[in-house]
């Protein structure tokens, strides 16, 4: 055989080698871009489920008001506006008293009681040890006087004078039980309550017969008034109102949890509060700013938040943030940052809040239908 027939032979074996080494190049590019896709560094646009989200944008569907509550225009026809009874109005902002958040906690009488009732019964051993006193003085007073013309009296005399000086020692504890449970009513709870432990006055018997119940009022930790306030707001826990509380006097102890300046205010047995309730406190500062009186039908609650509607055309109306911080009566509140002269919508307003949820929820089964 010649060379050149071996070679002729050969050719398929070469050729057989490179078709396979071919192949094996092809699936290792395969398997190495298949690697690539699933660790993510394939050069290729990744998934739109991958791509980061932009700020107020779903994943998919047009953008949507951001989750803080970036409010929509709402729009209403006049003729909308009329059938609703639509109102909106231009209010002017005026001095206002400023109030400071506080915190309530309803405290238990037990020890207002205790000490009225252990006050009454010293006094009334004491009015008891007085009159004893005052006949065994009497009486030994007349036997000394008999010991001078009667040798018998002389035992007389000593008896006298023993019940005398018992009696002196009784008046004289009786008095002391007084005086320290007065110092004790006035340490623990103040001038004007501890007085009015004292003399059984209204005041606490009132308290005490839940005609009203105390209420600590403590300022948040570094707050201070210049003078203590005459009258507080109140919220009520169950029920939605705001609770008139009444001065009564500065607190003897701070509450331990909030370490504050604090007073002792009266607020009405019907008020739904009861001892070891706590409650939020709105307090005068003393002070006064400039603000808007807005009524609770011009309010609306959405994202956990307080809005007005704020009229920005003949038809459309845009959702303001209000702090709902300054309140005057259960919903009402005072409040500041309202653009002068904007125009509220004070009767609709939850209207508009509805067709702003329709509207949105539309624009997610818009958005969902394109996917």
């Amino acid at each position: 055989m010649s060379k050149h027939d071996m070679s002729r032979e050969g050719q398929p074996v070469i050729l057989w080698r490179a078709v396979r080494a071919i192949l094996v190049g092809v699936s290792l590019l395969a398997l190495t871009v298949a690697l690539w896709i699933v660790a993510g560094h394939f050069p290729y646009p990744a998934s739109e489920a991958s791509q980061p989200e932009k700020p107020g944008s779903s994943p998919a569907g047009p953008p949507r008001p951001e989750s803080k509550g970036d409010a929509e225009v709402v729009r209403l026809s006049p003729e909308q506006q009329k059938q609703i009874g639509f109102e909106t109005a231009v209010l002017k902002a005026e001095p206002h008293q400023e109030l400071l958040r506080a915190y309530g906690a309803v405290l238990d009488i037990g020890r207002v009681t205790e000490l009225t009732n252990s006050y009454a019964n010293a006094n009334a051993q004491l009015q008891t040890a007085q009159a004893k006193f005052e006949v065994s003085r009497s009486a030994f007073e007349r036997a000394k006087n008999l010991s001078q013309s009667d040798a018998m009296a002389k035992a007389q005399v000593e008896v006298a004078e023993g019940t005398f000086r018992a009696d002196q020692a009784a008046l004289a504890a009786a008095e002391s039980q007084v005086k320290t449970l007065a110092a004790t009513a006035q340490q623990e709870w103040g001038p004007l309550i501890g007085k009015a432990i004292i003399e059984r006055s209204p005041v606490v018997v009132r308290l005490i017969e839940r005609e009203q119940f105390l209420v600590q009022v403590t300022l948040s930790p570094g707050v201070t008034v210049a003078t203590p306030p005459r009258t507080a707001l109140a919220q009520a826990p169950t029920r939605d109102a705001n609770i008139d509380l009444q001065f009564l006097s500065p607190a003897t102890r701070t509450d331990t949890r909030i370490q504050g300046v604090s007073y002792f205010f009266s607020a009405p047995g019907d008020s739904g509060l009861l001892p070891g309730m706590n409650t939020t406190v709105y307090v005068p500062s003393g002070k006064t700013y400039e603000g808007v009186f807005v009524e609770d039908t011009a309010i609306v609650r959405w994202q956990g938040r307080s809005w007005v509607y704020l009229r920005v055309g003949s038809d459309s109306f845009k959702r303001h943030p209000i702090n709902t911080d300054q309140p005057v009566s259960d919903d009402d509140y005072i409040v500041r940052g309202i653009p002068p002269g904007a125009e509220i919508v004070i009767q609709g307003a939850q209207v508009l809040l509805s067709e702003e949820a329709k509207s949105e929820l539309r624009g997610s089964g818009d958005s969902g239908d394109d996917d």
